[in-house]
């Protein structure tokens, strides 16, 4: 069952040290240091798997995930200024912004740094053909002086030019997105330690934001209140600007904005929240602004979104199919249709990750695919739900690990009794 709201609740948060000072960072060096370990290897074990000599990594989470190096994450998102490659029998190399190569320097698992070679155009202009040949000719020298004839090389994300520089080099480009959601796929009880603590980090956001839901604040100042509390103990972005107001909540996916809430509009949220370490609290919750009782529509589709999550958390056991989840899951009726969620639940680590498993409304349709359910998985549980052309929708998502008969609930913000 889902945690629902109570007085006693109210008080421990009003009484805990967060009120008004940071949380007290409960992870060690020892943790870190095991983290690093596990996910490398995870790597590794599927570079072997999949009989490539290294994979060549550009996404920042995924470099994040592999190194634990961090270097201006949101901003080599879209600039690619920054790769790592990892050997299945050799070095891990960081090659690093040429003013941040420190960054890489020291971890546990990255055996050389050497600056990157740029060739987006934002850095190179005219001269990209020109940079992407040395840097194809020196990420080609690395596999073959580490792939013992093997020149497979699994890439996550790489612009296409690359692509016809590796390939004149006799380099043989394997798609690695499914090398590294897989990897990511199943957590340690290291990742699940250090997610408990970004997850009790951003629920200290949402208390804030629940104080401030307030009759005269707009989306904007409410929201504020999540990165606020995020940023002082450590968390690092948030991936959306989810929360939105009375019929703004209405279709779904409209970020937020100045718009003012007044007393008994809907307010719905999705916290999207990277926090401590790079770890993603990905939860929602709806409640009205002056935390007035809601009206019988507001109730309805609450009382729906709240059963649609409990009966989709009982039953996800490992080894159970998305096929056999989906056609077990729970209905939703045709007036939800419009406002259904994308996905009934999705993977979650450093960020939103494999799998993602569509509604049965779209699953029937032929969106879904092929997987299974499996031990250590993390996933958030999802509902939107809200009348066809109605005046607001309920937002709600819960986050679970799971274990070996079903699942646990990692967060603890409760759900309104409503």
């Amino acid at each position: 069952m889902l945690k629902i709201f109570s007085d006693e609740r109210k008080v421990e948060y009003a009484n805990c040290e967060a009120a008004d000072k940071p949380l007290v960072n409960p992870i060690d060096a020892e943790t870190l240091s095991r983290v690093r370990a596990y996910r490398h290897e995870r790597i590794r074990q599927k570079l072997i798997e999949h009989d490539c000599a290294a994979i060549l990594l550009y996404d920042p989470l995924n470099i994040r995930y592999a190194t634990d190096c961090s270097d201006m994450q949101v901003w080599t998102m879209h600039n690619a200024s920054r790769y790592v490659i990892v050997c299945a029998d050799g070095p891990t190399i960081c090659f690093e912004y040429k003013n941040a190569m420190h960054l890489a320097e020291g971890l546990d698992k990255v055996d050389e740094v050497r600056p990157a070679v740029s060739w987006f155009y934002f850095g190179a202009g005219s001269l990209v053909a020109e940079k992407a040949k040395l840097w194809a000719d020196e990420v080609a020298d690395v596999v073959r002086q580490h792939g013992g004839g093997n020149m497979r090389l699994a890439v996550d994300k790489m612009e296409p030019e690359g692509v016809d520089a590796l390939r004149a080099l006799n380099i043989e480009i394997v798609e690695g997105q499914e090398l590294t959601e897989t990897a990511r796929m199943i957590k340690s009880a290291d990742e699940i330690e250090i997610m408990r603590w970004t997850i009790r980090v951003c629920e200290q956001g949402m208390w804030r934001m629940r104080e401030n839901s307030v009759a005269g604040k707009s989306e904007n100042e409410i929201w504020a209140e999540l990165h606020y509390e995020n940023i002082r103990n450590g968390g690092e972005w948030i991936e959306t600007r989810l929360l939105a107001i009375g019929q703004r909540t209405n279709p779904w996916f409209q970020e937020c904005s100045s718009h003012i809430g007044k007393d008994g509009d809907l307010l719905s949220f999705d916290t999207d929240l990277v926090g401590p370490y790079g770890y993603c609290s990905d939860i929602s919750r709806s409640w009205t602004i002056g935390l007035v009782p809601p009206t019988d529509g507001q109730r309805r589709i609450y009382e729906f979104a709240r059963s649609e999550i409990e009966h989709n958390m009982a039953l996800i056991k490992p080894g159970m199919s998305f096929a056999e989840f989906s056609a077990k899951s729970k209905r939703i009726p045709s007036e939800y249709h419009d406002n259904r969620y994308s996905c009934a639940f999705h993977g979650v680590g450093l960020c939103d990750e494999y799998p993602a498993v569509p509604t049965h409304v779209d699953f029937e349709q032929g969106r879904g695919y092929p997987g299974r359910i499996e031990k250590g998985m993390v996933l958030c549980v999802e509902s939107c739900t809200g009348l066809n052309d109605g005046p607001e929708c309920v937002k709600l998502e819960t986050q679970v690990l799971v274990g070996e008969n079903g699942v646990e609930q990692l967060d603890n913000f409760p759900f309104e009794d409503w």
